[in-house]
């Protein structure tokens, strides 16, 4: 469904984010993007979606396909339509509406008030609490609830491929737990591509096909979650700490050369 090809990124003509970013996103999939802070995998995201042109970045090289036209220079508006959907990192809801007016508006790009409709109810059915605060203004929400109507607003886009950054931030662990539940439902009863994007490993290989690991602007290890876990350097530096307690950067790890020496 999506390939990025040797995509790079740079912010203010100097800053280079992304550096010969490649994936695939394969039909049906959730594929999950790893990586720590500042790996570039916002960027990634904002890259697909085409938000990069507000904050002053662009894609100078390489290629997005997405079913096989080129989107990289395509407005964020088009993106939106062609079923692309991204929901951003911070829980970014309407705060002066109430949950279900953030809902119908989560809908906008349809021209069927009686879907609309009908998936409003829908998404009450994965999100009860949802329902039960429906005429609550969403600023006044939880955190958790705020991520729940995030994810309900972007279902109701009827999005073929939805990209979630960072649902779990933030959260209790009960609640992150159930959110992942639900992404999982999503994706098995409506064939819902996701592209996840996280820093919780262990959630994340629970739910996902497939999975990247990204470092520096790159992609530096994939595989499918029981190849991930099976690595040694995945369980040190992401699914646990070292002998003396202390987190060891991927930088120094020896996947992470050969995986350049691949590349090149």
């Amino acid at each position: 469904m999506l390939t990025l090809n040797n995509v790079e990124v740079i912010y203010n003509d100097i800053i280079l984010v992304l550096k010969g970013m490649s994936m695939h996103v394969p039909e049906g999939q959730i594929v999950g993007l790893l990586g720590s802070n500042g790996a570039g995998k916002s960027t990634t995201l904002k890259a697909i979606s085409g938000l990069l042109k507000p904050e002053d970045g662009e894609v100078t090289d390489g290629s997005i396909i997405y079913r096989d036209e080129p989107i990289h220079n395509r407005e964020a508006e088009d993106i939106v339509r062609m079923g692309i959907f991204q929901v951003m990192e911070g829980r970014r809801v309407f705060e002066h509406l109430t949950v279900e007016e953030n809902l119908i508006a989560g809908g906008y790009i349809r021209r069927d008030p009686g879907g609309t409709r009908r998936d409003v109810e829908m998404v009450y059915q994965y999100f009860p609490r949802l329902k039960e605060r429906r005429h609550q203004t969403a600023g006044y929400l939880s955190g958790g609830e705020q991520q729940m109507l995030a994810i309900g607003r972007a279902l109701m886009a009827k999005p073929k491929l939805m990209m979630l950054d960072e649902p779990s931030l933030g959260l209790a662990p009960i609640l992150v737990q159930e959110i992942f539940d639900i992404i999982a439902r999503i994706n098995a009863e409506h064939g819902t591509t996701i592209l996840l994007v996280e820093q919780n490993a262990n959630l994340t290989l629970n739910v996902a096909h497939y999975a990247y690991i990204m470092e520096g602007g790159r992609i530096v290890l994939e595989g499918t979650p029981d190849e991930l876990r099976q690595n040694a350097d995945v369980r040190e530096f992401y699914l646990g700490l070292t002998e003396v307690g202390q987190r060891k950067s991927y930088r120094d790890v020896k996947h992470y050369k050969r995986r350049k020496r691949w590349l090149s």
